[in-house]
């Protein structure tokens, strides 16, 4: 089944490869580990997915911050009664910060969700930018290189 996915892939123009990982990686849950891994299985060159996977969720990401900081000040800071499931993750935001919950957050939700919510909270836009992206990078490199073996393991070389 990789093998006939890969040959389709290799059959579609380069532009069309690296925009299908733009659009896939801007999903939420699927973000840049995800694109990456799905380009790198597909057969597009590991370079490519990644750098396709990191700017597609880059790029839903900055629009979902600048989105929620338009919204924080129209709205103003009203602090309302979280939910329970909402105040869990306050606490974690409270306790780890941007970074710790940039770094480590997308193993639990989106960087669309994690980085909406903690401008909404308050954090800089500037942090929420800088810290998600980094975050971004490194998992998109990570699962790149995890299906570039993957592969390579598959096809036994």
């Amino acid at each position: 089944m990789i093998d006939a996915l890969q040959a389709f892939t290799e059959s579609v123009h380069p532009f069309w490869q690296w925009a299908a990982v733009i659009l896939i990686s801007a999903i939420p849950f699927v973000e840049s580990y995800g694109g990456a891994l799905v380009g790198v299985l597909a057969g597009v060159p590991v370079i490519v997915a990644i750098i396709a996977a990191v700017v597609g969720n880059w790029i839903s990401m900055v629009l979902v911050v600048l989105l929620f900081k338009k919204i924080r000040d129209v709205r103003g800071s009203d602090e309302k009664e979280l939910s329970p499931r909402k105040q869990k993750f306050k606490d974690r935001f409270d306790r780890f910060g941007v970074a710790g919950v940039s770094l480590l957050g997308q193993t639990v939700l989106p960087s669309q969700i994690t980085s909406g919510a903690m401008v909404g909270w308050g954090a800089s836009r500037s942090a929420v930018i800088l810290w998600q992206t980094i975050s971004i990078i490194l998992w998109g490199i990570a699962f790149g290189v995890l299906g570039m073996l993957g592969v390579n393991l598959l096809a036994g070389r």
